[in-house]
């Protein structure tokens, strides 16, 4: 019986070879996609690990550490951030203590006083910039690279600068420690640096989901070719003393050999678009291709369980020809869908519902709470359709004022299970497509790079926000002049404690923190305007006003205080606004940590604050973009291939109806028809669920409004749907070639 399936599978002529490749072709994408999804998860925890070192400080409460010798010497180690051009340097100043100090990984030994040693890609942009821009910040002189082991990624800036125990104690928040950590910061609660690894599960999760539905479903249409000549097949051999058992084993060894064939290709593709996926930076940082590895328990379960799950599903597929081998000709009629097909969509809605103003806590139980609700609404979506397309057709049929309305319209009411199952695919490429644009354009317009408008691109400020007994009241005397004589720069402001702020328990809302000379905010009109009369004004540390994109218009509250008392108070910022320029920015950010060597903060613009996220939103959208340009080809293929075969296996009725005299124009007609309406019909739901779902999401987790999709979201969805209609009409010329008069004669 064996062979036989496998003579049938690769020896039954052209139909069965084009139904073999479809169907491997099909499992290979799958296969691929399943294998990538597993191994973004891996890549995830791996790059994370490497961030562990960084966050050596904040392992102390109980975190598995790395200790170098029974005593070891204590190091001086104190972590913070730089900026340059919209990108975070890692910046780590260290001193040893004695000959066992703890070395960090990828190192050889510790950097001396006077030495550094820079990632790859930061010894790069040390070489191509000069050194007024960047490599005057840091003291010394390089004498080596940071090894892969410290790198959480190829594109990681890091610096490791070596000092005496002197110097590095005396910066803000300098620590010092005894090992090295190896915890990563998805387990560690003090971590600062690295990702969340249970959130990126949520995401992964969604994302596998979002490929993998369209894809089962593309699979399912491929099985499915051809299904009827098969099924009459089996009954044939039913027929002349086949038994069950034997049909199942052929029909099993027929379907399972595409399958392993795709499931040994699709390992092929995972393999062959690893190296391009490893450089989507969707945690914010490309990974090297090596991290999206597969272990074994990823390779067996794919390996056997897809294979295994083919052969199941082709012995369900025939449990007609197993009870009965006139089964097959005894067709009724369905019953129709019933409206308890909407309870799963309706209820993974309500999930995502209940968790407003209830988002949980932990990142893990965000990712039990919203994982589960976008799931359901995905497998509601499914399951419901054949109702909606049923209420379509009935509709339709209502309005029917043609013969070919009224025949499209009652074959769907037949069989609104068959007509949903061609466009189920596009359905859930639309409700992903939604749910993607709908919460990534609205974070993008709540925390987008352009927060602040033109000030916040240009103006640079050096913030003193951090305790200190005694704050300084007066900037070094060559800061001013070295930031006015730098090329880009326009004005220079000293921003000091506001008193009435900082006197308060409790800062009221109204307050703001700083306050500045009227005089000072003249020579600087960008920056705002004080009131007519005032003498001084109250502002924010950097003047931006999350009211308004306009700087220049804003007008500050007056503050009651003379030239002389504003001079007495606190420094509380530098703000220096410049030209936009690259160069400008990153001169007088040298400047300014040159003259604040031991500066928690270093001075950065608000796109600088806004940089990691900027980079985690940016490998977002590509993570959507590969979703919706993956997702959307598949549901069209699935699209085509289920009205092909849908066409093959009518040809009979279809050629009865045309030589009974129906024309053809009107067969083509009701074939558009069958399909068009389910599809815009469900279409229109699954946008709608879409962004009913994006919106519930962003209120439960961020406490943001659903802002309209824009422009883009309107082109994919127009020109999926053109597409499908594409798609729909190409496959219309079979109708002549199969219901031609030889066709009845030869069925």
């Amino acid at each position: 019986m064996i062979r036989l399936g496998l003579r049938i599978a690769v020896a039954g002529g052209k139909e069965a070879v084009l139904r073999l490749a479809t169907i491997a072709t099909a499992i290979a994408i799958g296969v691929g996609l399943l294998l990538l999804a597993l191994a973004g998860i891996n890549a995830v925890n791996a790059q994370n690990a490497r961030y562990a070192w960084l966050n050596s400080t904040g392992n102390a409460s109980g975190a598995a550490v790395r200790a170098l010798g029974p005593s070891p010497d204590p190091l001086w180690w104190r972590l913070r951030g730089d900026y340059f051009s919209g990108q975070v340097i890692g910046r780590v100043d260290l001193a040893a203590t004695g000959p066992n100090s703890p070395v960090p990984p990828g190192l050889p030994h510790l950097p001396g006083p006077g030495q550094f040693y820079a990632s790859p890609a930061l010894s790069d942009l040390l070489a191509s910039t000069p050194p007024a821009e960047l490599k005057d910040r840091f003291p010394g002189h390089q004498i080596g690279t940071i090894g892969r082991a410290g790198l959480p990624s190829p594109k990681s800036l890091i610096i490791v600068i070596g000092g005496t125990p002197e110097q590095v104690s005396q910066l803000a928040y300098s620590e010092q420690i005894t090992s090295i950590g190896t915890t990563a910061p998805g387990d560690c609660s003090d971590c600062v640096v690295g990702i969340r690894a249970a959130g990126l599960d949520l995401i992964l999760s969604v994302v596998a989901a979002a490929l993998l539905f369209p894809l089962l479903i593309f699979i399912g249409t491929a099985t499915r070719l051809t299904a009827t000549r098969r099924e009459q097949r089996f009954a044939a051999m039913r027929l002349i003393g086949a038994t069950p058992r034997q049909v199942s084993v052929i029909s099993t060894v027929e379907s399972t050999t595409a399958v392993v064939i795709g499931t040994a290709a699709g390992f092929g593709v995972f393999f062959l678009v690893r190296h391009p996926v490893a450089g989507i930076p969707f945690t914010g940082v490309p990974f090297y291709p090596s991290d999206l590895s597969l272990n074994a328990v990823d390779i067996l379960l794919v390996a056997l369980g897809v294979p295994v799950g083919a052969a199941a599903a082709a012995r369900l597929a025939l449990r007609r020809v197993r009870i009965s081998p006139l089964g097959v000709t005894r067709r009724v009629t369905p019953r129709p869908p019933r409206p308890y097909r909407l309870i799963l969509l309706l209820v993974g809605i309500g999930q995502l519902a209940y968790f407003v103003g209830r988002r949980p806590s932990t990142t893990t139980g965000q990712v039990v709470a919203f994982l589960p609700g976008i799931l359901l609404i995905m497998a509601g979506l499914v399951i419901a359709g054949p109702w909606l397309t049923m209420a379509g057709s009935r509709l339709m049929a209502r309005r029917a004022s043609k013969p070919a309305t009224l025949i499209a319209a009652r074959r769907l009411a037949d069989d609104p299970q068959g007509g949903f199952r061609a466009i189920s695919g596009l359905v859930l490429a639309l409700f992903v497509t939604s749910v993607a644009i709908g919460v990534i354009g609205t974070i993008v317009a709540n925390r987008g790079p352009d927060r602040g408008g033109a000030l916040g691109r240009t103006a640079l400020s050096m913030e003193f926000w951090y305790d200190d007994p005694t704050p300084a009241t007066s900037v070094p005397r060559a800061v001013v002049p070295g930031l006015t004589s730098t090329p880009g720069v326009r004005s220079v402001t000293v921003v000091r404690r506001n008193p009435d702020y900082w006197a308060a328990d409790n800062a009221s809302p109204g307050l703001l923190p700083g306050v500045v000379s009227c005089a000072d905010l003249a020579r600087a009109p960008a920056l705002g305007h004080c009131q007519s009369g005032a003498t001084g004004a109250a502002v924010r540390s950097d003047f931006i006003d999350p009211d308004t994109s306009q700087a220049s218009a804003t007008v500050w509250p007056a503050v009651q205080l003379s030239v002389d008392e504003l001079k007495k108070l606190p420094v509380l910022s530098i703000v220096v606004r410049t030209d936009g320029s690259t160069s400008a920015i990153e001169r007088a950010r040298t400047v300014l940590e040159a003259a604040y060597p031991a500066s928690p903060q270093p001075p950065a613009t608000t796109g600088d604050f806004e940089s990691d996220f900027t980079k985690t939103l940016t490998g977002w959208q590509q993570l959507a973009k590969v979703v919706i340009l993956t997702s959307l080809p598949i549901a069209g293929c699935s699209l085509a291939v289920s009205i092909a075969g849908g066409l093959s296996e009518r040809r009979r009725p279809f050629s009865v109806l045309r030589l009974s005299g129906v024309p053809l124009r009107v067969l083509r007609r009701v074939v558009a028809l069958e399909s068009a309406v389910p599809l815009l019909v469900v279409a229109a739901v699954a946008i709608g669920i879409g962004l009913l779902a994006a919106q519930l999401f962003l209120r439960a987790q961020m406490d943001y409004t659903l802002r309209p999709p824009g422009v883009d979201y309107f082109l994919i969805v127009l020109g999926g749907l053109a597409a499908s209609l594409g798609i729909i009409a190409s496959t219309l010329p079979l109708l002549e070639r199969i219901t031609r008069p030889e066709t009845v004669r030869n069925e």
